[in-house]
């Protein structure tokens, strides 16, 4: 077997980031792609099999480029540069760091960081309605709060609309006590979360006070009409066709609606339809809208949730096979 022997420049001053705590980022490079790799002062030499070290050598520039533009490599970044280098795609990693939506109330930059996150804020940036479908933790609905507060701050829209069905996760809660919107609250919080972190608390209040901002359950929707507003339908695939069908035709003049969605998580009653898996078989011919559809491949979350993702995928594919085989 003929080993490849490479030698990379790697600046001292970005080494600590990209190989690591205790370089564990390098450990991972090294068991995925089956090399070697050794640092002495500024060099890195990689040794392994030629296309092996070819690809590492995509990952360990494309990390270091991410570096050099202040950025801290985390777990994510290197899963995700070696799951490219797979494609011969791992320099597209870097492409992903120039699109800033907006920043948190902490000045943290808010930007997609797969392809597929891009391909969405690129669609939410160009049609009027974007269906956003993927497991959990690709970023469905945070991107869309981020692009419907950037548009708010920019004088875009007038006023941000959060909607969702409330409807109990698979839970029967009982009756909750308070006023109705003390009521609704719990099924609404994850949108108050993105709100909190990128707008700030006093922020949001303020702007939810004055009527610019509101969030409330989908049944709120009917008989309105909402002009020069940024909304966005989270949770859709636990909408009704009928629910589905009457947000849809909410959408007024200046407004752009963002429905985001996993179709894998229904909390409806037992073979009820969905209302987001018709209106993609329905609309999926409209040029005006777009549908995004994001995979495990997507997920930014811890890397566990991506492999939780992946074996539920694949046990779900293993179930209809056999189904069809009785």
């Amino acid at each position: 077997m003929n080993l490849m022997e490479l030698d990379l420049n790697l600046p001292s001053s970005h080494a600590g980031n990209i190989f690591g705590q205790f370089d564990v980022f390098m450990k991972k490079i090294e068991k995925t792609l089956r090399i070697s790799i050794v640092l002495r002062g500024d060099e890195v030499k990689l040794i392994g099999k030629e296309r092996d070290v070819k690809k590492a050598q995509d990952v360990i520039y494309s990390l270091l480029e991410l570096s050099k533009r202040g950025n801290p490599i985390t777990e994510q970044n290197v899963n995700y540069a070696l799951a490219l280098s797979m494609e011969e795609k791992a320099h597209d990693i870097v492409a992903l760091d120039k699109d800033v939506i907006c920043h948190t109330i902490q000045g943290k930059a808010v930007k997609p960081k797969t392809l597929g996150q891009k391909r969405y804020v690129d669609e939410i940036n160009r049609k009027m309605i974007v269906f956003g479908v993927g497991p959990a933790g690709t970023g469905k609905t945070y991107l869309a709060m981020a692009a419907a507060i950037t548009a708010f701050k920019n004088n875009e829209v007038n006023r941000i609309i959060m909607t969702r069905p409330a409807i109990e996760a698979g839970e029967k809660l009982g009756f909750l006590p308070g006023d109705l919107q003390s009521k609704v609250d719990p099924y609404l919080r994850p949108l108050y979360d993105a709100l909190y972190e990128i707008m700030g608390a006093d922020t949001f209040l303020k702007n939810m006070e004055k009527g610019l901002i509101e969030v409330a359950p989908l049944a709120y929707m009917r008989g309105r009409t909402l002009d020069n507003a940024f909304i966005v339908l989270d949770e859709a695939q636990n909408t009704t066709p009928a629910q589905m069908k009457m947000f849809l035709t909410r959408i007024g003049f200046g407004s752009k609606a963002i429905i985001t969605g996993d179709l894998t998580q229904k909390d409806l009653p037992f073979e009820s339809k969905s209302g987001l898996e018709e209106a993609l078989k329905v609309l999926g011919k409209i040029d005006d809208i777009g549908i995004c559809e994001l995979t495990n491949k997507d997920v930014v979350r811890h890397p566990l949730v991506q492999k939780i993702v992946t074996a539920y995928d694949e046990y779900e594919s293993r179930r209809k096979k056999n189904r069809r085989k009785q």
